[in-house]
Protein backbone atom coordinates (compact mmCIF):
# COMPACT_ATOMS: atom_id res chain seq x y z
CA UNK A 1 0.00 0.00 0.00
CA UNK A 2 1.35 3.41 -0.96
CA UNK A 3 1.18 6.20 1.62
CA UNK A 4 2.43 9.76 1.91
CA UNK A 5 4.63 10.91 4.77
CA UNK A 6 4.93 14.67 5.14
CA UNK A 7 7.73 16.53 6.96
CA UNK A 8 8.46 20.21 7.51
CA UNK A 9 11.27 21.79 5.52
CA UNK A 10 13.38 24.78 6.56
CA UNK A 11 15.19 26.12 3.45
CA UNK A 12 17.59 29.04 3.79
CA UNK A 13 17.48 32.21 1.70
CA UNK A 14 19.23 30.95 -1.47
CA UNK A 15 17.29 27.69 -1.29
CA UNK A 16 13.98 29.57 -1.09
CA UNK A 17 14.99 31.51 -4.20
CA UNK A 18 15.86 28.27 -5.99
CA UNK A 19 12.54 26.73 -4.98
CA UNK A 20 10.65 29.80 -6.18
CA UNK A 21 12.48 29.51 -9.52
CA UNK A 22 11.52 25.82 -9.77
CA UNK A 23 7.89 26.59 -8.93
CA UNK A 24 7.78 29.25 -11.64
CA UNK A 25 9.40 27.05 -14.30
CA UNK A 26 7.05 24.16 -13.57
CA UNK A 27 4.09 26.54 -13.82
CA UNK A 28 5.25 27.95 -17.17
CA UNK A 29 5.74 24.47 -18.64
CA UNK A 30 2.28 23.43 -17.47
CA UNK A 31 0.65 26.53 -18.98
CA UNK A 32 2.54 26.24 -22.28
CA UNK A 33 1.46 22.62 -22.70
CA UNK A 34 -2.13 23.48 -21.78
CA UNK A 35 -2.23 26.29 -24.36
CA UNK A 36 -0.84 23.94 -27.03
CA UNK A 37 -3.61 21.42 -26.44
CA UNK A 38 -6.33 24.05 -26.23
CA UNK A 39 -5.16 25.70 -29.46
CA UNK A 40 -5.23 22.31 -31.18
CA UNK A 41 -8.75 21.68 -29.89
CA UNK A 42 -9.93 25.09 -31.09
CA UNK A 43 -8.44 24.41 -34.53
CA UNK A 44 -10.15 21.01 -34.75
CA UNK A 45 -6.89 19.08 -34.60
CA UNK A 46 -6.33 15.78 -32.75
CA UNK A 47 -5.37 15.70 -29.10
CA UNK A 48 -1.67 16.49 -28.69
CA UNK A 49 0.11 13.50 -27.08
CA UNK A 50 2.58 13.77 -24.23
CA UNK A 51 5.55 12.81 -26.41
CA UNK A 52 5.03 15.82 -28.66
CA UNK A 53 4.80 18.13 -25.64
CA UNK A 54 8.00 16.68 -24.19
CA UNK A 55 9.89 17.26 -27.44
CA UNK A 56 8.51 20.80 -27.61
CA UNK A 57 9.81 21.43 -24.10
CA UNK A 58 13.28 20.24 -25.08
CA UNK A 59 13.31 22.57 -28.09
CA UNK A 60 11.99 25.49 -26.01
CA UNK A 61 15.03 25.30 -23.73
CA UNK A 62 17.22 26.13 -26.75
CA UNK A 63 15.36 29.38 -27.49
CA UNK A 64 16.28 32.73 -25.87
CA UNK A 65 12.71 33.15 -24.59
CA UNK A 66 12.75 29.88 -22.61
CA UNK A 67 16.48 29.30 -22.02
CA UNK A 68 16.02 29.90 -18.27
CA UNK A 69 14.10 26.61 -18.06
CA UNK A 70 17.50 24.90 -17.99
CA UNK A 71 18.23 26.42 -14.58
CA UNK A 72 16.01 23.85 -12.82
CA UNK A 73 15.97 20.06 -12.80
CA UNK A 74 14.58 18.55 -16.00
CA UNK A 75 12.63 16.01 -13.92
CA UNK A 76 10.60 18.81 -12.35
CA UNK A 77 9.53 20.04 -15.78
CA UNK A 78 8.65 16.55 -17.04
CA UNK A 79 6.59 15.91 -13.92
CA UNK A 80 4.68 19.11 -14.62
CA UNK A 81 3.65 17.60 -17.95
CA UNK A 82 2.60 14.44 -16.12
CA UNK A 83 0.42 16.57 -13.85
CA UNK A 84 -1.31 18.02 -16.90
CA UNK A 85 -1.93 14.50 -18.25
CA UNK A 86 -3.46 13.53 -14.89
CA UNK A 87 -5.72 16.60 -14.98
CA UNK A 88 -7.00 15.72 -18.46
CA UNK A 89 -7.44 12.06 -17.49
CA UNK A 90 -9.53 13.00 -14.46
CA UNK A 91 -11.59 15.37 -16.59
CA UNK A 92 -12.32 12.74 -19.26
CA UNK A 93 -13.06 10.06 -16.64
CA UNK A 94 -15.59 12.41 -15.06
CA UNK A 95 -17.32 12.85 -18.42
CA UNK A 96 -17.46 9.07 -18.85
CA UNK A 97 -18.89 8.55 -15.37
CA UNK A 98 -15.84 6.71 -14.04
CA UNK A 99 -15.39 9.25 -11.24
CA UNK A 100 -16.90 12.48 -9.93
CA UNK A 101 -17.27 15.26 -12.46
CA UNK A 102 -14.32 17.63 -12.58
CA UNK A 103 -13.71 20.80 -14.53
CA UNK A 104 -11.35 21.06 -17.48
CA UNK A 105 -7.70 21.88 -16.70
CA UNK A 106 -7.06 25.59 -16.16
CA UNK A 107 -4.02 27.81 -16.37
CA UNK A 108 -1.95 28.17 -13.22
CA UNK A 109 -1.31 31.64 -11.81
CA UNK A 110 1.86 32.91 -10.21
CA UNK A 111 -0.41 34.42 -7.55
CA UNK A 112 -1.58 30.98 -6.42
CA UNK A 113 -0.75 30.63 -2.75
CA UNK A 114 0.07 26.90 -3.01
CA UNK A 115 2.99 25.77 -5.15
CA UNK A 116 4.43 22.28 -5.62
CA UNK A 117 7.12 20.44 -7.57
CA UNK A 118 7.89 16.72 -7.69
CA UNK A 119 11.16 14.81 -7.89
CA UNK A 120 11.29 11.17 -8.95
CA UNK A 121 14.18 8.72 -8.54
CA UNK A 122 15.59 9.88 -11.90
CA UNK A 123 16.33 13.27 -10.35
CA UNK A 124 18.93 11.64 -8.04
CA UNK A 125 17.62 13.28 -4.90
CA UNK A 126 18.68 11.72 -1.59
CA UNK A 127 18.71 12.01 2.19
CA UNK A 128 22.18 12.89 3.44
CA UNK A 129 23.91 11.27 6.39
CA UNK A 130 23.20 14.43 8.37
CA UNK A 131 19.46 14.09 7.78
CA UNK A 132 19.12 16.83 5.14
CA UNK A 133 17.18 16.47 1.90
CA UNK A 134 19.53 16.88 -1.08
CA UNK A 135 17.58 18.23 -4.07
CA UNK A 136 19.18 18.80 -7.50
CA UNK A 137 19.97 22.46 -8.28
CA UNK A 138 18.51 23.48 -4.90
CA UNK A 139 20.89 22.10 -2.27
CA UNK A 140 20.72 20.30 1.06
CA UNK A 141 17.50 21.43 2.76
CA UNK A 142 17.05 20.97 6.49
CA UNK A 143 14.21 18.60 7.43
CA UNK A 144 12.35 18.19 10.71
CA UNK A 145 12.00 14.41 10.93
CA UNK A 146 9.06 13.49 13.19
CA UNK A 147 9.06 9.73 12.45
CA UNK A 148 10.97 7.09 10.56
CA UNK A 149 10.11 6.24 6.97
CA UNK A 150 8.95 2.59 6.67
CA UNK A 151 10.75 2.09 3.34
CA UNK A 152 12.79 3.87 0.70
CA UNK A 153 10.58 6.56 -0.89
CA UNK A 154 9.98 6.53 -4.63
CA UNK A 155 9.18 10.24 -5.07
CA UNK A 156 9.27 13.44 -3.05
CA UNK A 157 7.04 16.45 -3.56
CA UNK A 158 8.09 19.84 -2.21
CA UNK A 159 5.08 21.96 -1.29
CA UNK A 160 4.79 25.58 -0.25
CA UNK A 161 1.46 26.38 1.42
CA UNK A 162 -0.40 29.67 1.65
CA UNK A 163 1.34 30.70 4.87
CA UNK A 164 4.81 30.26 3.34
CA UNK A 165 5.68 26.97 5.04
CA UNK A 166 7.57 24.29 3.11
CA UNK A 167 6.89 20.56 3.32
CA UNK A 168 8.42 17.43 1.81
CA UNK A 169 5.87 14.75 0.96
CA UNK A 170 7.37 11.27 0.42
CA UNK A 171 5.58 8.39 -1.32
CA UNK A 172 6.49 5.12 0.40
CA UNK A 173 5.41 1.50 0.07
CA UNK A 174 4.35 -0.15 3.32
CA UNK A 175 4.74 -3.83 4.21
CA UNK A 176 1.27 -5.45 4.62
CA UNK A 177 2.59 -8.14 6.97
CA UNK A 178 4.22 -5.55 9.20
CA UNK A 179 1.07 -3.42 9.24
CA UNK A 180 -1.07 -6.35 10.40
CA UNK A 181 1.20 -6.95 13.39
CA UNK A 182 0.89 -3.35 14.56
CA UNK A 183 -2.78 -3.68 15.50
CA UNK A 184 -4.05 -5.94 18.31
CA UNK A 185 -6.48 -8.73 17.56
CA UNK A 186 -10.09 -7.90 18.41
CA UNK A 187 -13.59 -9.10 17.58
CA UNK A 188 -15.34 -5.82 18.40
CA UNK A 189 -17.46 -4.06 15.78
CA UNK A 190 -18.80 -0.53 15.86
CA UNK A 191 -21.20 1.73 14.02
CA UNK A 192 -20.54 5.47 13.90
CA UNK A 193 -23.08 8.25 13.62
CA UNK A 194 -21.48 11.60 12.79
CA UNK A 195 -22.98 14.81 14.11
CA UNK A 196 -22.35 18.43 15.07
CA UNK A 197 -23.02 18.65 18.80
CA UNK A 198 -21.08 15.42 19.23
CA UNK A 199 -18.59 14.79 16.45
CA UNK A 200 -19.01 11.00 16.59
CA UNK A 201 -21.39 8.72 18.46
CA UNK A 202 -20.40 5.06 18.62
CA UNK A 203 -22.82 2.17 18.82
CA UNK A 204 -21.36 1.15 22.19
CA UNK A 205 -22.70 4.38 23.70
CA UNK A 206 -19.50 6.45 23.53
CA UNK A 207 -19.93 10.09 22.54
CA UNK A 208 -16.99 12.19 21.31
CA UNK A 209 -17.52 15.93 21.65
CA UNK A 210 -16.95 18.11 18.64
CA UNK A 211 -13.79 20.23 19.13
CA UNK A 212 -15.12 23.05 16.91
CA UNK A 213 -11.68 24.32 16.02
CA UNK A 214 -12.93 27.00 13.63
CA UNK A 215 -15.54 28.32 16.06
CA UNK A 216 -12.95 28.64 18.81
CA UNK A 217 -10.56 30.51 16.52
CA UNK A 218 -13.16 32.87 15.04
CA UNK A 219 -12.19 35.83 17.21
CA UNK A 220 -8.53 35.61 16.20
CA UNK A 221 -9.45 35.07 12.55
CA UNK A 222 -11.82 38.03 12.58
CA UNK A 223 -9.12 40.41 13.79
CA UNK A 224 -6.62 39.11 11.23
CA UNK A 225 -9.10 39.43 8.37
CA UNK A 226 -10.11 42.94 9.44
CA UNK A 227 -6.46 43.98 9.43
CA UNK A 228 -6.08 42.48 5.95
CA UNK A 229 -9.06 44.38 4.58
CA UNK A 230 -7.55 47.72 5.69
CA UNK A 231 -4.30 47.26 3.75
CA UNK A 232 -3.85 48.72 0.29
CA UNK A 233 -4.01 46.18 -2.50
CA UNK A 234 -0.61 45.29 -3.88
CA UNK A 235 1.31 46.64 -0.90
CA UNK A 236 3.85 44.72 1.16
CA UNK A 237 1.81 45.29 4.29
CA UNK A 238 -1.15 43.56 2.66
CA UNK A 239 1.01 40.56 1.83
CA UNK A 240 2.17 40.38 5.45
CA UNK A 241 -1.44 40.56 6.64
CA UNK A 242 -2.43 37.85 4.16
CA UNK A 243 0.24 35.55 5.54
CA UNK A 244 -1.08 36.13 9.07
CA UNK A 245 -4.58 35.13 7.96
CA UNK A 246 -3.21 32.04 6.19
CA UNK A 247 -1.25 31.02 9.28
CA UNK A 248 -4.35 31.35 11.46
CA UNK A 249 -6.33 29.14 9.09
CA UNK A 250 -3.40 26.73 8.89
CA UNK A 251 -3.37 26.28 12.66
CA UNK A 252 -7.08 25.43 12.57
CA UNK A 253 -6.62 22.93 9.73
CA UNK A 254 -3.61 21.31 11.45
CA UNK A 255 -5.49 20.90 14.73
CA UNK A 256 -8.51 19.39 12.96
CA UNK A 257 -6.33 16.97 10.99
CA UNK A 258 -4.51 15.86 14.15
CA UNK A 259 -7.84 15.23 15.90
CA UNK A 260 -9.10 13.16 12.95
CA UNK A 261 -5.88 11.11 12.85
CA UNK A 262 -5.95 10.32 16.57
CA UNK A 263 -9.64 9.41 16.64
CA UNK A 264 -9.57 7.32 13.45
CA UNK A 265 -6.50 5.39 14.65
CA UNK A 266 -8.18 4.72 18.00
CA UNK A 267 -11.36 3.44 16.34
CA UNK A 268 -9.43 1.18 13.94
CA UNK A 269 -7.23 -0.17 16.73
CA UNK A 270 -10.17 -1.12 18.97
CA UNK A 271 -12.54 -2.59 16.35
CA UNK A 272 -12.31 -5.26 13.69
CA UNK A 273 -15.18 -3.80 11.62
CA UNK A 274 -16.35 -0.19 11.30
CA UNK A 275 -19.55 1.09 9.70
CA UNK A 276 -20.34 4.71 8.83
CA UNK A 277 -23.06 6.51 6.92
CA UNK A 278 -22.47 8.07 3.50
CA UNK A 279 -23.37 11.68 4.30
CA UNK A 280 -24.33 14.28 1.66
CA UNK A 281 -21.74 16.79 2.81
CA UNK A 282 -22.07 19.00 -0.28
CA UNK A 283 -25.81 19.29 0.28
CA UNK A 284 -25.43 20.04 3.99
CA UNK A 285 -22.80 22.67 3.16
CA UNK A 286 -25.49 24.67 1.35
CA UNK A 287 -27.70 24.97 4.42
CA UNK A 288 -27.56 27.29 7.44
CA UNK A 289 -25.31 24.69 9.09
CA UNK A 290 -22.61 25.15 6.45
CA UNK A 291 -19.92 26.60 8.74
CA UNK A 292 -20.41 23.89 11.36
CA UNK A 293 -20.40 21.15 8.71
CA UNK A 294 -17.10 22.39 7.24
CA UNK A 295 -15.67 22.82 10.73
CA UNK A 296 -16.43 19.17 11.56
CA UNK A 297 -14.61 17.79 8.49
CA UNK A 298 -16.60 14.55 8.22
CA UNK A 299 -15.26 13.64 4.77
CA UNK A 300 -11.63 13.81 5.89
CA UNK A 301 -12.38 11.65 8.92
CA UNK A 302 -14.21 9.00 6.86
CA UNK A 303 -11.38 8.94 4.33
CA UNK A 304 -8.89 8.29 7.12
CA UNK A 305 -11.02 5.48 8.48
CA UNK A 306 -11.25 3.88 5.05
CA UNK A 307 -7.54 3.84 4.20
CA UNK A 308 -6.47 2.87 7.72
CA UNK A 309 -8.93 -0.03 7.69
CA UNK A 310 -7.47 -1.21 4.37
CA UNK A 311 -3.93 -0.83 5.70
CA UNK A 312 -4.41 -2.71 8.95
CA UNK A 313 -6.73 -5.47 7.73
CA UNK A 314 -9.94 -4.14 9.23
CA UNK A 315 -13.37 -4.24 7.58
CA UNK A 316 -14.88 -0.91 6.54
CA UNK A 317 -18.54 -0.51 5.56
CA UNK A 318 -20.34 2.55 4.24
CA UNK A 319 -24.14 2.41 4.16
CA UNK A 320 -26.39 4.47 1.89
CA UNK A 321 -27.33 7.97 2.88
CA UNK A 322 -31.04 7.20 2.53
CA UNK A 323 -31.10 4.55 5.26
CA UNK A 324 -33.66 5.67 7.92
CA UNK A 325 -31.21 5.28 10.81
CA UNK A 326 -32.92 7.99 12.88
CA UNK A 327 -36.40 6.61 12.31
CA UNK A 328 -35.92 2.94 13.22
CA UNK A 329 -36.07 1.56 16.72
CA UNK A 330 -32.86 -0.42 17.12
CA UNK A 331 -34.60 -2.66 19.66
CA UNK A 332 -37.65 -3.87 17.74
CA UNK A 333 -37.12 -2.51 14.21
CA UNK A 334 -40.30 -0.44 13.97
CA UNK A 335 -40.09 2.70 11.83
CA UNK A 336 -42.23 5.57 13.05
CA UNK A 337 -41.26 8.37 10.65
CA UNK A 338 -38.88 11.33 10.62
CA UNK A 339 -38.33 13.52 13.68
CA UNK A 340 -37.24 17.16 14.05
CA UNK A 341 -33.61 17.81 14.93
CA UNK A 342 -34.72 19.12 18.32
CA UNK A 343 -35.91 15.66 19.35
CA UNK A 344 -32.85 14.07 20.97
CA UNK A 345 -34.69 11.20 22.70
CA UNK A 346 -37.88 9.43 21.70
CA UNK A 347 -40.12 6.63 22.84
CA UNK A 348 -40.80 3.67 20.58
CA UNK A 349 -44.54 3.24 20.23
CA UNK A 350 -44.20 -0.50 19.64
CA UNK A 351 -41.89 -1.73 22.41
CA UNK A 352 -41.93 1.27 24.77
CA UNK A 353 -38.15 1.77 24.88
CA UNK A 354 -36.93 5.35 25.34
CA UNK A 355 -34.03 5.75 22.90
CA UNK A 356 -31.20 8.23 22.58
CA UNK A 357 -31.44 9.54 19.03
CA UNK A 358 -27.69 9.50 18.26
CA UNK A 359 -26.81 6.16 19.90
CA UNK A 360 -29.85 4.56 18.31
CA UNK A 361 -28.73 5.86 14.88
CA UNK A 362 -25.19 4.49 15.43
CA UNK A 363 -26.60 1.05 16.27
CA UNK A 364 -28.78 1.15 13.16
CA UNK A 365 -25.76 2.12 11.04
CA UNK A 366 -23.93 -0.97 12.25
CA UNK A 367 -26.95 -3.22 11.73
CA UNK A 368 -27.55 -1.85 8.23
CA UNK A 369 -23.96 -2.78 7.39
CA UNK A 370 -24.59 -6.34 8.54
CA UNK A 371 -22.57 -6.10 11.74
CA UNK A 372 -23.76 -8.10 14.72
CA UNK A 373 -24.12 -5.42 17.39
CA UNK A 374 -26.25 -5.34 20.49
CA UNK A 375 -28.96 -2.73 20.86
CA UNK A 376 -29.01 -2.83 24.64
CA UNK A 377 -26.96 0.36 24.99
CA UNK A 378 -29.31 2.24 22.68
CA UNK A 379 -32.00 2.23 25.33
CA UNK A 380 -31.95 5.15 27.76
CA UNK A 381 -34.48 3.74 30.22
CA UNK A 382 -37.30 1.20 30.06
CA UNK A 383 -40.85 2.47 30.07
CA UNK A 384 -44.00 0.64 31.13
CA UNK A 385 -46.43 0.10 28.27
CA UNK A 386 -50.03 -0.96 28.90
CA UNK A 387 -50.80 -4.42 27.58
CA UNK A 388 -52.83 -4.52 24.41
CA UNK A 389 -56.33 -6.00 24.46
CA UNK A 390 -55.33 -8.99 22.34
CA UNK A 391 -52.45 -9.88 24.68
CA UNK A 392 -52.94 -12.39 27.46
CA UNK A 393 -50.47 -12.24 30.35
CA UNK A 394 -46.81 -11.26 29.99
CA UNK A 395 -45.58 -13.84 27.48
CA UNK A 396 -43.03 -12.75 24.85
CA UNK A 397 -44.10 -15.00 21.98
CA UNK A 398 -44.79 -13.48 18.61
CA UNK A 399 -42.75 -10.31 19.04
CA UNK A 400 -40.87 -9.01 15.98
CA UNK A 401 -37.12 -9.49 15.59
CA UNK A 402 -34.45 -7.55 13.74
CA UNK A 403 -31.15 -9.11 12.59
CA UNK A 404 -31.48 -11.95 15.09
CA UNK A 405 -32.14 -9.65 18.07
CA UNK A 406 -35.30 -10.79 19.89
CA UNK A 407 -37.98 -8.28 20.74
CA UNK A 408 -39.05 -7.50 24.34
Amino acid sequence: MQLRYSFRLYPNGPQRCALARAFGCARVVYNDALRTREDARAAGLPFVPSGVLSKALTEAKKTPERSWLGEVSAVVLQQSLRDLDAAYRNFFDGLKGKRLRMGAPRLKSRKDHRQAIRFTANARWSVTTGGDLALPKIGDVRVKWSRRLPSVPSTVTVVQDASGRYFASFVVETDPADDLTRMPETDAVVGIDLGLTHFAILSDGTKIDSPRFLRRAEKRLKKAQQALSRKAKGSKNREKARVKVARAHGRVADARREFHHQLSTKVIRENQAVAVEDLAVKGLARTRLAKSVHDAGWSQFVTMLEYKAARYGRAFHKIGRFEPTSQLCSHCGVQDGPKPLGVRAWTCGACGAVLDRDINAAVNVAMAAGLAVTACRARVRPEHVPAQREEAGTHRDGQPTVAGIPGP
